[in-house]
């Protein structure tokens, strides 16, 4: 199975292009240009370097979202005009899922941070159990601690510490170890990382460069995952996951306007 992969939710554009087991190719930025400059003439550069149209692919995958608002609606855009216009399945992979599946393995609590503003995270916990390695995941799969929400950084760190207390009490060897670390990434850890620091109770570690920020291969990588399991929709169907209003959305609410629902 051939798959397309993109990534437009953050500061990152990224787009990657795997083949069952292997990676062919990725492009990856974060610059200043808008994605709506980069997206498409990193693929059409892809593509072209590895011989390949659209007509070659199976499905595409696309970051689903949480993030930014402008960069979810390019990166869906893209994918769902590129899905009907070459009748291609979507692979919805949510953005933090993907983040998450950049420390694919660990046995620590990943935590990805993307800077929602106003003092706020999009955010979850993710951790890996070992799994059936015919299930074509590797060996070990995905497990979700805490769903993708979007909160305060004081709200993720305090349920964090929680689990950290809890696992001083569990008698499963395995679980108290992973419960008292985790691994922060994500374009939220440089803004908050003096909060966690200060409050933060579980022993932590921030992710290195190469895997902390938004990667087109990692959701290639999970989109192979949902593929096998079934987890397609078409063009048609998909939609981002904002979690929370736009800004201009929530400046008419505070002037007592109504919002127009978003045209299908």
């Amino acid at each position: 199975m051939r798959i397309l992969a993109l990534d437009s939710s953050g500061l990152v554009a990224s787009v990657a292009i795997m083949q069952d087991d292997t990676l062919l190719g990725e492009y990856t930025t974060n610059h200043k240009k808008t994605h709506s400059q980069t997206l498409l003439p990193m693929l059409a550069q892809l593509m072209e370097e590895l011989k390949l149209e659209m007509s070659d692919l199976d499905a595409i995958a696309v970051a689903g979202g949480p993030g930014s608002f402008t960069g979810l609606r390019i990166g869906s855009a893209t994918a769902k005009g590129l899905g009907l216009a070459a009748d291609l399945p979507l692979i919805h992979v949510p953005t933090l899922e993907g983040l998450a599946y950049n420390l694919w393995g660990t046995d620590a609590y990943v935590c990805p941070l993307m800077d929602a503003r106003r003092n706020q995270v999009y955010t979850g916990v993710y951790y890996y159990e070992k799994d059936d390695p015919k299930k074509g995941n590797g060996g070990m799969k995905m497990c979700t601690k805490i769903e993708q929400c979007a909160v305060g950084i004081d709200e993720i760190i305090a349920k964090l510490n929680l689990i950290c207390e809890s696992a001083e009490d569990d008698m499963q060897e395995a679980t108290c170890a992973r419960g008292k670390k985790v691994i922060f990434l994500g374009d939220g850890v440089p803004v908050f990382s003096n909060y966690i620091k200060a409050n933060c109770q579980m022993p932590f570690s921030f992710a290195p460069a190469h895997m902390n920020r938004q990667s087109a291969a990692s959701v290639a990588a999970l989109g192979m995952v949902y593929a096998k399991e079934g987890r397609m929709e078409s063009a048609d169907e998909h939609k981002p996951d904002y979690l929370r209003l736009s800004q201009a959305e929530r400046e008419r609410l505070a002037q007592g306007k109504s919002i127009e629902p978003e045209a299908e």
